[in-house]
């Protein structure tokens, strides 16, 4: 009884941690864009920067009053609770659409890329990361460790950059921007497909060339780990095949910590891919972002903001939950009191998988 109320009240702890976490981004994502000098209808009557459409100050005043921007900025969070509570976004000042709408169109440009870019960067670093840690201070582990840590420290817009000039603009093999040939008459799916892909190609690379450095040293470094155990000794000594010891018993200790990371990730890709976009000019959030930052579109800003922020959150809380299944050390065990210590394996160490 004792472990099941534990359980409920760790489980109660982590529901209230993000909930506390919710209530501090929706704070945050209606103030930061509101701290920015100006405001949209300054921007769109042509009084900042570029002309875009001609207001007059009467309709200025208007459109304030109308969108209620002229009310006491208390006022203005408790409607926007209200209209989150029921799942509307508001509407865009600048597109002059629905938030929810715009936001749905751009979506699943930016969500290809960072899957993509995810899944290429962790089998890249789960292959390199073992790699090196079999050869660990041989040349091919140095070569390996020097090359993906400078790709690591360099910003991801840095990379596109290079990478744009270079087989884009240079060499001409890629697309310079979009994420498909304008007006494009495709004779079958699959020419549409490879169109796309074609176009999407450089940024994945950027993603996966900035994002692959930190897999590769995080597995590196567990599997070196993982292979100085008494129990890798044990599995040699039983004559057990040498792919089997390296794949199936060191390997899959070794990623437990990944999945964690894997969510920590996930943030600085969305970072990343926001940067990588206005590179390649790609229809994602990120370039919509950037829109709508030029012309202070409040609610859009907003509603980008809650979008990323709360599918980095989702992802971290699934990667939670997920790494208790995958790893028995984090459950508690049945008929212990809470805190009270784990038995030790047979023939084994304490904290070995």
């Amino acid at each position: 009884m004792g472990v099941s109320i534990a359980s409920i009240k760790q489980s109660i702890f982590r529901v209230l941690e993000y909930a506390l976490a919710f209530l501090v981004i929706i704070s945050l994502n209606f103030a930061l864009p509101r701290m920015m000098p100006g405001d949209p209808f300054l921007h769109l009557s042509g009084e900042v920067d570029e002309v875009l459409t001609f207001y007059s100050q009467k309709q200025v005043q208007y459109f304030r009053e109308y969108y209620g921007l002229d009310r006491p900025i208390h006022e203005q969070f408790l409607t926007y609770l209200k209209e989150l509570a029921v799942g509307d976004l508001g509407f865009s000042y600048y597109y002059k659409e629905k938030v929810s709408t715009i936001i749905l169109d751009r979506l699943p440009w930016t969500v290809f890329l960072v899957v993509s870019a995810m899944a290429l960067s962790l089998i890249l670093g789960i292959a390199l990361g073992s790699y090196s840690a079999w050869r660990r201070n041989q040349w091919q582990d140095q070569v390996l460790y020097t090359v993906l840590i400078v790709f690591s420290e360099i910003p991801a817009f840095l990379v596109g950059l290079a990478l744009l000039i270079g087989l884009a603009a240079g060499l001409g093999w890629f697309p310079l921007a979009g994420a498909a040939t304008p007006f494009a008459g495709y004779s079958s799916v699959w020419e549409k497909i490879v169109d796309i892909l074609h176009h999407a190609a450089l940024p994945i690379l950027t993603l996966t060339l900035a994002r692959t450095g930190g897999i590769y040293l995080l597995v590196r470094n567990s599997l070196g780990t993982v292979l100085t155990k008494d129990y890798m000794v044990t599995a040699r000594a039983k004559g057990l095949k040498e792919f089997r010891i390296r794949y199936l018993h060191a390997l899959r200790n070794a990623l437990m910590p990944l999945f964690t990371r894997v969510a920590i990730q996930l943030g600085a890709l969305l970072g990343g891919a926001i940067l990588a976009e206005n590179v390649f000019s790609y229809p994602g959030l990120g370039l919509l972002m950037r829109s709508a930052v030029v012309v202070r579109d409040y609610p859009l800003i907003q509603g980008i903001f809650l979008v990323l922020a709360v599918g980095v959150m989702a992802a971290n809380m699934l990667a939670d939950l997920a790494y208790k299944y995958i790893d028995p050390r984090t459950r508690p065990a049945a008929g212990l009191k809470p805190g009270a210590a784990l038995p030790l394996p047979a023939g084994g160490e304490k904290g070995d998988a």
